[in-house]
């Protein structure tokens, strides 16, 4: 960040000297700024072409670099050396480690025999895979011959699956036989087997053996084949396809509570570029750093992680529970592979706490400079655990942004403080503003957090919505031309942000807007809670605010500590954050990400059709909130 600041002081703009100026010159000259970017991220393109926008400042309509031509999988294969490109860990002890000459070699293998069954750019390839290097190599062989790269976690239900790739009509899709969890292994090919039916336009089933080395592919049919017999040995030297910068690379999908889920596609060079952005600049991610994100493939931090290729990072890539055999697992694989910058949850840093565990006490952490957290907003109390039992002198950056942006609108900066509770700035090129119903801008007001300015990252558009309505109705109905992100926040006196949840689950009692975590953020502190989640119930003519609870083991909601709830809610938030009904549960559904869904609660308590259980990991458990007695008066 510091080179960058000094790179466009000194050659585009005197007055940039600081963050404030940075970011200010990144809004005000957006044509300026994203050609520096390009420049500092030396991305590699057979042309840029002079133009860098057309049609500003539509949003959307607005196009970036509309005469470039350019590969993304060619700007992640930039080393073809002995140097390590990937690092695998799974569970059970599993270690990989994958030079950069080899991934070069492995994606040409698998390039070809894509290319010999006739993909071209346009095609869709899918992936129904763990977090494993043959997933990246997957997805780097596709986007090298122009294709669109998609994929789903193996701990997707058969609908879960379908929903998504039964929409792209993905002519390839790569799977694993098997994937461990948990000290488990769950099979894959019997939910392959039933889902092939449905997927007609898949002509090849490529398995790789990962987690079960006894293949038995006959009940795949004629459309399965193995990795190895996939690959072709001896193949042609790589050739990357030059194509528009806004071709399309990733298709990914939104959480699906709601209906069957939203397509997002996402342009090669937006998302190559904004990726440089936050990975060189806000992260500091740089050559031969260890770089790290625990993650799933169905959520796009894997896209995130990914990217780390891109500036000569390894990333590494973990497959399997973070808790197995124990809550040292991930503090364990930072001393073991040198990880320097770390990712996870927001969820998995409270339930460390919670489970009493310290890495301060037991583990080196030398190499970690940076944690990053994201999924749900991170509570003050989590920023106090991690200085004090996990490292006095990280760098604690909570991000977020999303799947609709395949990145964030706020996250770190290794030049800022940090601020408890705070997400400490906005990105740069990012005109994020928050407004109040009335569309006002506001700061120190929670408000709907906006962007004003087109940005490269946008989505090119969703799939199956020719005429752009669907595109339009997710983003810019709200407010029309600005893009409104569903998320509820605050633009605080520091320049940070604080995120309090998404604006769709914003509770309403008296017509008074609250944010769920800011709930949560008392809830969560009490020993006894694990977690919560809240949701408002209409109640004769109103809303009320209901909670429900997961207690330890052992804990029973009782008149004390129902009263103990709404004490320190009272005490350390106001009276209208009170529930009126305190409830426990025995688990909370979750998307197959592990986000904690606040909607599907919210439609079962009020006797509506939840429309895509499929997109929960455990939709068994909405049965808990269906006809409560305490919710019945």
């Amino acid at each position: 960040m510091a080179r960058f600041i000094q790179f466009v002081g000194s050659e585009l703009e005197p007055s940039v000297s600081d963050y404030e100026s940075l970011y200010r010159f990144s809004i005000e000259q957006p044509e300026a700024f994203w050609c520096a970017v390009w420049e500092f991220g030396e991305v590699r393109a057979s042309v840029r072409g002079e133009r860098v926008v057309e049609n500003w400042p539509e949003m959307p309509g607005t196009r970036w670099f509309p005469d470039a031509r350019l590969n993304f999988a060619e700007n992640l294969l930039r080393r073809d050396d002995e140097g390590t490109a990937l690092e695998f860990a799974g569970e059970g002890g599993m270690r990989r480690s994958i030079s950069w000459r080899r991934l070069n070699d492995e994606v040409a293998r698998i390039a070809a025999g894509l290319k010999g069954m006739g993909i071209q750019p346009g095609d869709r390839v899918a992936g129904y895979l763990p977090n494993l290097p043959e997933t990246v190599i997957a997805m780097l062989a596709t986007t090298s011959l122009g294709a669109i790269w998609s994929s789903c976690s193996p701990d997707f239900g058969v609908r879960g699956v379908l929903d998504r790739f039964g929409q792209i009509e993905a002519r390839v899709l790569f799977a694993a036989a098997a994937y461990r969890y948990n000290g488990k292994t769950h099979d894959c090919l019997a939910r392959i087997a039933e889902m092939l039916p449905e997927l007609p336009t898949v002509e090849k089933v490529v398995i790789t053996p990962y987690a079960d080395d006894s293949m038995d592919l006959r009940a795949l049919g004629n459309r399965a084949v193995a990795w190895d017999d996939f690959a072709i040995d001896d193949p042609a030297p790589l050739v990357f396809e030059q194509l528009p910068f806004d071709h399309p690379v990733y298709i990914l999908y939104s959480s699906g509570t709601t209906g069957v889920p939203k397509c997002i596609v996402h342009g090669a060079g937006g998302t190559l570029l904004q990726h440089l952005k936050e990975l060189l600049l806000h992260t500091d991610v740089g050559k031969d750093d260890r770089f790290f994100y625990f993650t799933t493939c169905g959520w796009m931090m894997w896209n995130w992680l990914v990217s780390g290729l891109a500036v000569g990072a390894t990333p590494v890539l973990y497959d399997g529970s973070p808790f197995h055999p124990d809550g040292e697992a991930l503090w364990d694989l930072i001393d073991e592979l040198g990880i320097a910058v770390f990712g996870t949850s927001a969820k998995w840093i409270a339930a460390c706490d919670k489970a009493g565990v310290k890495p301060r006490e037991t583990h080196r952490l030398q190499a970690v400079r940076a944690i990053l957290s994201t999924g749900s907003p991170l509570l003050p109390e989590s920023f106090d655990y991690v200085y004090r039992d996990v490292k006095p002198d990280v760098q604690l950056s909570s991000i977020s942004g999303g799947t609709d942006i395949v990145s964030c609108f706020a996250l770190g900066n290794p030049l800022l403080p940090v601020y408890k509770g705070e997400l400490q700035c906005r990105g740069l090129g990012m005109k994020v503003e928050i407004r109040n119903d009335d569309g006002e801008v506001v700061e120190n007001e929670t408000g709907e957090l906006t962007c004003s300015q087109p940005f490269p990252c946008m989505p090119v558009r969703f799939w199956n919505d020719p005429d752009g309505s669907r595109y339009r109705s997710a983003y810019f109905e709200k407010f029309p031309g600005i893009w409104s992100h569903g998320d509820y926040a605050r633009l605080t006196p520091t320049g940070g942000i604080v995120i309090y949840g998404r604006s769709d689950a914003t509770l309403n009692p008296g017509g008074v807007r609250i944010g769920t975590a800011e709930i949560y953020r008392q809830v969560e502190k009490l020993d006894e809670v694990l977690e919560s989640l809240c949701v408002g119930q209409d109640w004769e003519g109103d809303v009320r605010v209901v909670l429900f609870v997961r207690l330890r083991d052992g804990v029973e909601l009782d008149e004390n500590l129902v009263q103990r709830i709404r004490t320190t809610i009272r005490e350390n938030a106001t009276p209208r954050h009170v529930p009126a009904r305190v409830v426990a549960v025995p688990d909370l559904p979750r998307t197959v990400s592990g986000k904690i869904t606040e909607l599907a609660v919210r439609d079962v308590i009020h006797g509506r059709k939840v429309k895509n259980t499929s997109a929960l990991a455990n939709p068994e458990t909405l049965a808990h909130f269906r006809d409560l007695p305490e919710l019945r008066r």
